[in-house]
């Protein structure tokens, strides 16, 4: 026999599944990036937030032009969280950026 799960259940199964699949609290996806946007503008953006591991603009790999996304790796969880608040929705090359928790996959 199966078992009623009742939505807030499952809300709270939800939230537990998105921690889990985080990738680290230090990696931001960085998405909406202009095309013409590369890894020292990226870097110069987010760096005020903290110190940076890396920054990577993910780039067709025949073209060799930025298919509009990439990653922010903080050291600090901290910083990471707060550039991810001062950054999601704010203009970067003239396009509107949208700034999440990496997720693996």
């Amino acid at each position: 026999m199966l078992a009623r799960v009742k939505p807030r259940a499952v809300a709270c199964l939800s939230a537990a599944r998105r921690l889990a699949v985080r990738h680290s609290c230090t990696k931001l996806f960085v998405g909406g990036l202009s095309y013409d946007t590369n890894e020292p503008v990226l870097k110069g953006a987010f760096g005020q937030y903290g110190e940076i591991i890396e920054v990577k603009v993910i780039c067709d790999h025949v073209t060799g032009k930025s298919k509009g996304y990439g990653f922010v790796n903080f050291t600090h969880e901290a910083s990471a969280n707060t550039a991810l608040k001062q950054m999601d929705g704010q203009s970067l090359d003239g396009r509107h950026i949208r700034v999440q928790y990496a997720q693996k996959g």
